[in-house]
Parts: C-alpha cells; structure tokens; sequence
C-alpha cells in the first residue's frame, strides 16, 4: 500500500484567464473547465481528468485570506478505497487531516505536513464506471469511505 503517483497541481495564480491562456498556447494543455475564479487544464497527451488546477488570488500579495501566488497543494492518488481509509487513519492520528470531499469522480483526503503544507490523497473512480452526471457535476459532497468501499467495493483498482 503506498501512493500511487501525482495526479495534479493547482496553483494560486493572479489571473486565471490569463494563465490559463499560458499554459492552453504555450504548453499545449487543454482547457477542461474554466471559471472566472478557477481552470482546470489537462496535459495534451494525458488521459488524467486534470493535470493542473489554477486558482484566483482573492485580493492583493498577499491575498485577504493570506494566500500568495504559488502553490496552493499536490495530489497524490492511491490504488483502492481501503488504502485510501488507512491514509484517513494515519493522517487523523498524526493530527494532519485537515478535511474530505466527494468529487463525485474522486475521493479526496486534504491533509498538512508540519510545515502546514496542504496536499491532497485521492482515489479517482475508474473512467468506464464514471457516468456523465458524475463528470458533469460541480457538485462536492461530503466524504463517506466506509459507504464508497460498500458502493465500489474494496478491491476495485482506481483510475491511473
């Protein structure tokens, strides 16, 4: 059991039309959603539902709610439903979860290391099992493990 690989990045970014333009013209990555506060891109050869998130700054450096331009987290993901527990398990033990949600398409634990560093552990649903209701949802829910394990059972390997 361990991470499986980085799923994606999301960074602070002053303007969101304006990097996302950067990274769609200069390096290739497709637009997937775009918001006035948020994009999300993917890299032109990967098949990941997004490779890179880019957040508004609310305000100026620093920001009113004390974010900068920069990294905002990192997302790991994991292979199954039950490791994603046992990360639950080991983050709240060490005091370092911070949060969950249900992304419809993913699962995601948020934790911070001891510099309070925030990241993300996912386990993404497969692609042939997401329904377009799910990818269409901007919806996020609450995070129940234990009743996803008993939706998708413990052994069904997650989206690379």
């Amino acid at each position: 059991m361990g991470i499986r690989r980085l799923n994606h990045a999301v960074l602070y970014v002053r303007d969101v039309d304006r990097s996302a333009a950067f990274y769609r013209d200069v390096l290739g990555f497709v637009v997937v959603d775009q918001r006035p506060t948020a994009a999300f891109l993917r890299a032109a050869e990967s098949d990941n539902d997004h490779d890179l998130g880019l957040f508004a700054v609310r305000g100026g450096p620093p920001a009113s709610d004390g974010t900068v331009v920069g990294l905002y987290h990192l997302a790991w993901s994991v292979s199954t439903l039950p490791e994603l527990a046992t990360f639950a398990q080991r983050l709240a033990t060490a005091g370092a979860l911070v949060g969950s949600s249900d992304h419809m398409v993913s699962k995601s634990l948020y934790g911070k290391d001891p510099d309070g560093l925030e990241f993300e552990i996912s386990w993404l649903v497969p692609r042939d099992r997401v329904t377009p209701e799910m990818s269409g949802s901007p919806l996020i829910g609450r995070l129940d493990i234990d009743a996803e394990i008993e939706r998708w059972g413990p052994d069904l390997v997650g989206a690379p």
